[in-house]
């Protein structure tokens, strides 16, 4: 099999390569591909030296599955490229998250619906992933009726200018940067997360609200949101208020969530028990916990869900999902 990283030079394409090295997933080829201006780069990978190609020489490789972490609008040109040849494309940028005839995928939730025909994949927006894994099992026992969700999102989620912003800040070197928001971030909180839209929420709000009722395939949820930068960089955290359908009971709800594969339960208060970034930093779980009922609202529950956003929210996501399509010979 021969798998191509896309964007391998960035943030989170550098975390694909740490997660491809942990899974036990098998290639027989690696090809590392970035922008024309890092063609050339070394990357060393595994005790072994490989240069940074460029698109057009990836497609010409005609790879079995390539990772995109390069940005909507590379893409949007390139992957059908990439599909045209033949190749898997698992794409971590929004350019086809909401595409009708493309398949959005949390694998733990929805990976069955691949198909053999399915060139191009969507990752979701990370904050999205980590949240859906924890509803998804309680959506199927009581039915979701609405969300009203508040994030608390690492800075590393912009990408490495806005650590660079941040770290420059800490030092005291502020006039040594270019800033990554309008604002500086250290002791601040921004509640802007990618570019307004005209309905007054923000692009990443809206990706919480439409992605969500899609991988749960169910329009008829009434989601809102409000997304906010926080000057963190272990990961995102949310806090999720859910109004089901039906009533619940908290014990099981807890069972329901401890048997999730891949989400782990951090729920005693007593003892000071608690998801945080802090903890889930490199980590490729979702963590959940601050499980209460909302006193103001029938069959209603509060949630607290902090996942590394760098790791499952993209790059473990994305492995995750090429593991699933070698498994069931989608693949080379």
């Amino acid at each position: 099999m021969k798998i191509a990283i896309v964007g391998v030079t960035g943030m989170v394409g550098q975390v694909m390569l740490e997660v491809l090295n942990e899974s036990k997933l098998t290639f027989d080829e690696l090809i590392l591909v970035a922008s024309e201006k890092s063609a050339g780069k070394k990357i060393l990978f595994q005790n072994k030296e490989y240069t940074v190609i460029s698109m057009q020489d990836a497609v010409n490789a005609k790879p079995d599955v390539a990772i995109f972490s390069a940005g909507g609008s590379v893409s949007l040109e390139w992957a059908p490229k990439f599909a045209e040849v033949g190749t898997k494309v698992v794409d971590n940028s929004s350019a086809w998250r909401m595409d009708k005839t493309k398949k959005l995928i949390v694998p733990e939730i929805n990976a069955s619906s691949i198909k053999k025909e399915d060139y191009i994949i969507a990752n979701p927006n990370c904050s999205t992933i980590q949240m859906v894994m924890a509803l998804a099992p309680l959506h199927k026992k009581y039915g979701i009726e609405r969300l009203v969700i508040s994030t608390y999102q690492s800075i590393t989620g912009t990408g490495v200018k806005a650590v660079n912003q941040y770290e420059a800040e800490k030092n005291g070197a502020e006039s040594d940067y270019e800033m990554a928001y309008h604002y500086r971030i250290l002791d601040n909180c921004l509640p802007h997360c990618d570019i307004f839209l005209e309905n007054g929420y923000t692009k990443e709000e809206m990706k919480l609200v439409h992605e969500t009722r899609k991988i749960l395939q169910d329009d008829s949820i009434k989601i809102t949101a409000t997304a906010v930068r926080v000057p963190v960089q272990g990961g995102h955290s949310e806090s999720v208020n859910v109004q089901f359908k039906n009533d619940f009971n908290l014990d099981e709800v807890k069972s329901i969530l401890n048997g999730t594969e891949g989400v782990i339960v951090l729920d005693d208060v007593e003892k000071n028990i608690y998801p945080m970034p802090l903890f889930a930093k490199h980590k490729d779980e979702v963590f959940v916990g601050r499980l209460r009922r909302d006193e103001s609202q029938v069959n209603s529950l509060n949630m607290w869900i902090v996942a590394d956003n760098l790791r499952k929210g993209a790059a473990t996501n994305a492995v995750q999902i090429v593991q699933y399509l070698k498994k069931e010979s989608l693949i080379g």
